[in-house]
Formats: structure tokens, C-alpha cells, sequence
């Protein structure tokens, strides 16, 4: 009966190790990992497991699918792939508990699923000091920050320099892009320091304090001249200008001359001309000539008249 049991015993483990399911050993340390609400899930690689690379799947369930049987969700982008971590930023998209699991697979071959433990809220991520620049434009700051949390608050603080208690805080949310601080006083020093503010209780640590000073409205080279340069400009843009006319003018009277040439008169029109009237011949005059001879006593007759 013992032998029986024994052989009963090697024929299983025989079976499962033909079977494609569980061979792997499941991923350890898995972890969240979320900063500026960016979430990326992390584990350990296998090592040395298999011959071909591990690749590994991600799925997770939140309040919606555990309402549905507790059904499990793909991670659209963290499919059977190589990497040991998956962005998983757009799946979370609410602030309830997350359950999330990952397997690894080599060939045919899969492992039982790893649960991250607790399930995670991403109500849980941890915010950074915001990178913050200051820039003067006259007499206002401009405020601008890179990369906030899409659901953020930054509280920037400025105050003149030596008047730290005399400070303005305004609020700026993560999608306004700069914030214009204007009417400073001209040529004193302004501080700012500001800290991004998430949930109304997640706050992040501070900026640095940068000081900058105010310049005042710039009035540009023109405000300074004198009268001798204005009489200068003047002068040298009134002789610009007629130089300009000049050549304009003489540019269109050749422009003219060589792109509109002059047609020669027509015929009809010359002074010299003889007019030459084409006549048929029938409408020509009949003409007989006349001779003229000497009459006696002081008459005279024409070879047109009648003698009886």
C-alpha cells in the first residue's frame, strides 16, 4: 500500500510538472510606487528562470468592477511585457481602493498571481517640491511652474524683501499657466516660495525662496533723446524719404517706357496723305472736248449746237 501511495504521488508531481500552469515562481516585492500622481507598480525580476524572456501581465480591480462579480480588468499597456514595472497613472482614475495583481510567464509556462498589499488610493501619492521660475516683465512677476499634478493647487507666497510677514499668498490651480503678480514697486527686491497643495490636507514641501528685483516699466531708448538727435532723425528721415520718391518716380516713367510702348498712328491719321477714291467705270464723268473757234462780226458758236 505504501508503494502504491509513493508511486501515486511521483505520477502527480510528473503531471504537474507537464502542466503549463504554476511552473513559475510568482513575482515578489511588488509595490507602488507614486509620486506627483504618477503611479507606477514594481517588482522583482526572475533571475535566472527562464531560457526565453520572462514577460509579465498586469490587472486590477477597483470599487466599479467589484461591484461586477469582482471582475478583474487588463491593463491595457502592461500586457505580457518585459519590463518589471507598469505606468499605471490612466487605469487609476478614481480615488477608491485598488486591488492590483501581476504574473509572469516563460513560454507555455505561467505563474500564480502576486496582490499588491493593501490595495492602493492614489489619495496616497507623494508630492514634490514643484519646479518653479520667476521672471520680472516691468514692474510684475511671472510665476511659472512645470509638470503639477492635473489635480493640484499651487500657493505661491510673495512679499517685498525685509516684509516677510506682510506676505500675499495666492492660488494658483495646475492648469493656469503662469501667475502675473503686477504693480511692484520699482527698484526694490521681491521673494518667492510656493508649495503644491493636494486633497486640501497633501502638501508638498517648499520652492526655494528666489529674490529678484523689480526694474520698472522699461521706457526704451526714445524717452532719452535729446533735441539735437531728434533734429538728426528728423533730417536723415525726411532725406530717406524724398530719396525714395526720387527713385519711385523715375522707376515708373522707365517702367513706363519700357513696358508700354508707343503703337505707330494709323494711316488715316497722318497729315501727309493723298485720298485716292476707287471708282468703277461707269460712274466716271463723261467729258467731250470743246473748241473754241474765232466767230465772224463777234460771234461765236459751239460745235454743240444744232445747224438746221
Amino acid at each position: 500500500m505504501t508503494m502504491v501511495m509513493r508511486m501515486m504521488r511521483v505520477m502527480f508531481l510528473l503531471n504537474v510538472a507537464n502542466s503549463d500552469v504554476w511552473m513559475l515562481p510568482s513575482p515578489a516585492s511588488v509595490s507602488m510606487e507614486s509620486v506627483d500622481m504618477r503611479h507606477v507598480l514594481k517588482w522583482r525580476p526572475l533571475q535566472g528562470r527562464c531560457i526565453t524572456a520572462v514577460l509579465y501581465s498586469v490587472q486590477f480591480q477597483g470599487e466599479f468592477e467589484l461591484t461586477q462579480s469582482g471582475r478583474w480588468v487588463d491593463a491595457a499597456d502592461c500586457q505580457r511585457i518585459p519590463l518589471a514595472q507598469c505606468d499605471l497613472t490612466f487605469d487609476l482614475g478614481s480615488d477608491s481602493d485598488y486591488n492590483l495583481r501581476v504574473r509572469a510567464q516563460c513560454g507555455s509556462q505561467t505563474s500564480a498571481w502576486t496582490k499588491l498589499r493593501p490595495p492602493f488610493n492614489r489619495r496616497h501619492t507623494v508630492l514634490m517640491a514643484p519646479e518653479m521660475a520667476v521672471m520680472v516683465a516691468g514692474d510684475a512677476l511671472q510665476v511659472s511652474f512645470l509638470q503639477l499634478p492635473p489635480t493640484a493647487v499651487v500657493m505661491v507666497t510673495v512679499w517685498k524683501k525685509g516684509h516677510e510677514l506682510q506676505a500675499a499668498v495666492y492660488s494658483m490651480p495646475a492648469e493656469q499657466v503662469v501667475l502675473h503678480v503686477a504693480a511692484l514697486q520699482e527698484g526694490a527686491q521681491y521673494c518667492v516660495r510656493a508649495h503644491t497643495v493636494l486633497y486640501r490636507r497633501i502638501n508638498s514641501s517648499s520652492t526655494d525662496t528666489e529674490c529678484v528685483s523689480i526694474a520698472g516699466r522699461a521706457h526704451g531708448g526714445w524717452g532719452r533723446l535729446t533735441p539735437l538727435s531728434v533734429g538728426v532723425v528728423t533730417v536723415v528721415t525726411v532725406v530717406i524719404v524724398s530719396g525714395f520718391l526720387l527713385a519711385a518716380a523715375r522707376f515708373r516713367h522707365s517702367a513706363c517706357r519700357t513696358h508700354f510702348l508707343k503703337a505707330p498712328l494709323p494711316r488715316s491719321l497722318e497729315s501727309d496723305w493723298d485720298i485716292r477714291i476707287p471708282m468703277r467705270p461707269q460712274e466716271a464723268e463723261l467729258c467731250q472736248p470743246i473748241h473754241v473757234t474765232a466767230a465772224s462780226r463777234g460771234s461765236w458758236s459751239s460745235p454743240l449746237e444744232t445747224r438746221p
